[in-house]
C-alpha cells in the first residue's frame, strides 16, 4: 500500500528526519516503539523496535539509502501460529520549490496461512497508511487542507481511547510551518530524542 503527502520542508530536511528510524514511533501506526540507542542512518543502520502487538523487540534495518531520495527499512521476520510477516516501510521524496512530495509506502510479506489474511492486512494498511501520512506532514509542520478540516472526524477504531479528536479537525491550529528544533543528529534532526 502507498499513499503521497506534501510537507512543506526542503527534501534534506525530510530526508533526515525520516533517516532517524526512531522517529518513526512519533507517526507510525506500525512502529510502537524504537529503542533510543545512538545509530548513525545509513544502509544497513539497525535499530531495535516494537511492532504493535509484540512484546519482545525485533530488528529494523535500513535496506536502502539514498539521500534526499528514498529510504526503505526492512523490519524482521516475525512469526506466528499462522505464518510469518516481514515489513517493509519505504518514503521516496520528490523536491518542489515549496518543499517536497513524500511517497511512503508499506509492503507486509507474508508466509503460510497468514497469506489467506492478505486482504485484511491490506484492507488495514489502506485504512491507516493516509492517517500516518497526515500524522507525518502535520509533525512536519504541514498545514491540513481546507477541505479536510470541513470533514467529520472518524470514528475511533476498536480498542481505540474514546478521547476528544485531536488535530486541526478538533480546532487547534496546525503546527505553524516554522523553525525546527535544533538537534545534535548528523543532518539536524532529533525528534525522538
Amino acid at each position: 500500500m502507498s499513499t503521497s503527502v506534501f510537507v512543506p520542508r526542503p527534501d534534506t530536511e525530510v530526508f533526515d528526519f525520516l533517516a532517524d528510524a526512531r522517529n518513526l514511533a512519533l507517526w507510525s501506526s506500525g512502529v510502537t516503539a524504537v529503542d533510543s540507542d545512538d545509530v548513525v542512518p545509513g544502509r544497513d543502520a539497525a535499530y531495535r523496535y516494537r511492532y504493535p502487538g509484540r512484546r519482545r523487540p525485533h530488528r529494523l534495518v535500513c535496506a536502502d539509502f539514498q539521500p534526499s531520495r528514498r529510504i526503505v527499512f526492512r523490519g524482521q521476520r516475525m512469526w506466528s501460529p499462522l505464518g510469518t510477516q516481514v515489513p517493509v516501510y519505504g518514503f521516496d521524496l520528490i523536491p518542489h520549490a515549496d518543499g517536497t512530495m513524500v511517497r511512503l509506502s508499506v509492503t507486509s510479506c507474508l508466509s503460510a496461512a497468514l497469506l489467506l489474511l492478505a486482504p485484511v492486512v491490506a484492507m488495514a494498511w489502506r485504512r491507516d497508511l493516509p492517517v500516518d501520512a497526515g500524522k507525518f506532514r502535520d509533525l512536519l509542520g504541514g498545514a491540513v487542507p481546507a477541505a479536510a478540516a470541513l470533514k467529520s472526524p472518524a470514528l475511533p477504531a476498536a480498542g481505540a481511547s474514546a478521547g476528544p479528536p485531536a488535530g486541526p479537525a478538533a480546532g487547534a491550529p496546525a503546527p505553524a510551518a516554522g523553525a525546527l528544533p535544533a538537534s545534535s543528529a548528523p543532518g539536524g534532526f532529533d525528534y525522538a530524542h
